[in-house]
């Protein structure tokens, strides 16, 4: 097991159930209604990568390569990138401000999101 990846995967998603829980109750009130989505969008993928480093440190138990290290660590920038961005976003929207820029970390978290597969593939169809 990859104690790491583990680790993280646990904790996003403990993280994703209480922003979850969050946005359904308490900002469903505050957050303009064309945001929620997006709140939504941030909260899902972060569930999906958490499992996803959950998955990483369990399969490097039969495939302890370097790639999958990697995979895990690109999963955990993803997650601050693309759902970071989102959250960060979506609370300036409560106060009406706008930060057009940190528009440009969503979609490079999701590149790493997208890189993280490629080398969690790579770990295991590289291992002999």
């Amino acid at each position: 097991m990859y104690k790491t990846a583990l680790s993280a995967g646990a904790l996003f998603a403990g993280l994703a159930v209480v922003l979850g829980a969050f946005g359904a109750h308490a900002l469903k009130t505050v957050l303009p209604a064309d945001q929620l989505p997006v709140y939504d969008t941030a909260v899902r993928y972060q569930f999906y990568h958490s499992i996803a480093l959950l998955v990483t440190g369990i399969t490097y138990t039969s495939f302890p390569v370097k790639s999958l290290k990697l995979a895990a660590t690109f999963f955990i920038i993803g997650i601050l990138l693309f759902s970071g961005s989102l959250y960060l976003l979506t609370a300036l929207s409560i106060n009406n401000i706008s930060i057009k820029p940190i528009g440009i970390l969503t979609p490079i978290g999701g590149l790493f999101f997208i890189a993280g597969w490629v080398l969690f593939l790579l770990g295991i169809v590289r291992n002999k």
